[in-house]
């Protein structure tokens, strides 16, 4: 039986577009009369060299040089975490201001509608002083009606001039207290029917406690409890990534609680030690990214090209933050938040503080992208194994485009959409455009967006260029759908052929 140049090819020079393609038309062609010479072993020898010699050891010096990169820095990050990590929260004396209050758990046991007039002498006459403020008591008994200097009504009027004025019941919760030496204490809490919060029998909630204060003032109600939607919000989450992501799911659900646990036991309390912000944000980051890399992806040149990727966009972050923090002069001390923690740790940098939250926050824009053309790349090499990394590099960086497009989009509108409150308020104000754009507390936000944005863009050419040439250079066996087409088969009529003679 006469043999066809495809019995003589070794299996990983089957589809080689670039091993004697004219040897393949010619046999395909008429491989019934004029058979193909035997192909000479010095040939042979020379093609199995070409497809395999350079291979190997292009792709070994690839994961070197990403090795040689990796491991130190991954070192470098573990010596971080064992200089930089905490004993603790530092403690302080607390201030009764804002998150820095001392709290009691509350329980509605009671509510009742009744005239707001009714409910303010009640109050004033019971000394309790709670008018029903959401954000808590200020501490001072309310007076009744037109009872302040100058004959000012009790309490201040919330509606706007002009407008109807609101119903005029009002509800008092009777709220008992479920922790701490006073409980079983029970306290009121005034609602208006112009304010938002509305309470319920049996609803729980947070009662900021004042030790200091006389003892029909030390309890306010600051919030509710949210416990059992949250709780069934993150579980329908969790078996929502675990149904569709199975084992992969199950994965990032564990590397989900691992950046939690840095994030909450690493990075905020060695900020608040007094380490270097952008020290901790760049060690902690790592570490996170390190570990929801790999555990979600596993150990391969594919995860460490997008830890590579992810790295050189973190490292330009840091540098265009730090330089465009300090041209725009913006302070970092541009909320109530912000400015408590100044006032109770005065040595904490709010510059340092502003940058690492620029790091921290691109971190999972950035981990998002790089994997996703790490993986477009590679499946684009096993799709068509005759890819060079010219072509995996040029067709990666198309998919990236569109990537970037609704990527950028996505985090624009996603500050939209957080700090739509405050664009309303500057709206109401009918101020310009530019001077919005460019007061601090929009200025802040606006080069957040902007720095993460450029680290993201920048992350895709590095990338792509970096898994191009790896999966080019990885010459693996193909599969056999990608050998499949390149088999040269005599056809049906010469088989006949060699059958009749």
């Amino acid at each position: 039986m006469r043999r066809t140049r495809a019995d003589h090819q070794d299996p990983e020079d089957v589809g080689d577009p670039t091993h004697a393609p004219g040897r393949g038309r010619r046999s395909h062609g008429s491989s019934d009369r004029h058979p193909p010479d035997p192909p000479h072993p010095a040939h042979h020898g020379h093609g199995h060299a070409h497809a395999h010699g350079p291979a190997s050891p292009v792709s070994t010096r690839l994961r070197r040089v990403v090795a040689a990169v990796l491991i130190p820095f991954a070192a470098a990050v573990a010596i971080g975490l064992v200089v930089l990590w905490p004993s603790g929260t530092p403690a302080h004396p607390r201030t009764g201001v804002g998150f820095d209050q001392e709290t009691r758990d509350g329980r509605v046991t009671k509510v009742e509608e009744l005239p707001c007039a009714q409910a303010d002498a009640d109050a004033f006459a019971a000394g309790s002083g709670h008018s029903g403020d959401p954000a808590g008591s200020t501490g001072a008994a309310a007076p009744p009606p037109d009872a302040t200097p100058g004959g000012v009504p009790w309490p201040p009027p919330t509606t706007a001039p002009g407008s109807a004025p609101p119903p005029a019941d009002c509800r008092r919760a009777t709220i008992e207290v479920t922790s701490g030496a006073d409980k079983g204490r029970r306290v009121t809490e005034v609602v208006r029917p112009d304010q938002l919060r509305r309470f319920s029998v049996g609803q729980g909630v947070v009662l900021a406690y004042a030790p200091g204060a006389p003892e029909d003032l030390r309890y306010s109600v600051i919030d509710v409890r949210r416990g059992p939607p949250m709780l069934l919000l993150a579980g329908l989450f969790a078996v929502a990534v675990i149904v569709v992501g199975r084992m992969r799911g199950l994965t990032a659900l564990i590397a989900l609680a691992i950046s939690f646990a840095v994030l909450s036991f690493f990075i905020l309390p060695a900020i608040l030690h007094g380490s270097d912000p952008l020290l901790v944000a760049v060690v902690g980051g790592s570490a996170i990214m390190f570990t929801a890399l790999y555990l979600c992806h596993g150990i391969s040149a594919r995860t460490s090209v997008a830890v590579v990727g992810t790295l050189v966009s973190v490292a330009l972050i840091g540098v265009l933050g730090k330089l465009f923090i300090g041209w725009a002069h913006l302070t970092g001390n541009t909320s109530d938040e912000t400015g408590l923690v100044h006032a109770l740790y005065p040595h904490i940098e709010l510059h340092g503080l502003l940058l690492a939250g620029f790091i921290i926050g691109s971190l999972g824009v950035l981990d998002d992208v790089t994997v996703t053309q790490t993986s477009a790349v590679w499946e684009l090499k096993q799709a068509d194994p005759t890819m060079t990394a010219r072509r995996l590099y040029r067709a990666g960086i198309r998919i990236g485009r569109d990537h970037i497009a609704s990527t950028v989009n996505t985090l624009v509108l996603a500050y939209a959409g957080a700090a739509l409150p405050l664009m309303l308020l500057f709206s109401i104000a009918r101020r310009d455009v530019l001077d919005v754009a460019t007061s601090e507390i929009v200025a802040e936000e606006i080069a957040r967006t902007l720095v993460g944005s450029i680290g993201l863009v920048a992350s895709v050419p590095v990338t792509t260029a970096l898994a191009a040439l790896l999966a080019a250079a990885d010459h693996g066996p193909p599969t056999k759908d990608a050998g499949a087409p390149a088999v040269t088969v005599p056809a049906p009529a010469s088989r006949g052929r060699h059958r009749g003679r």
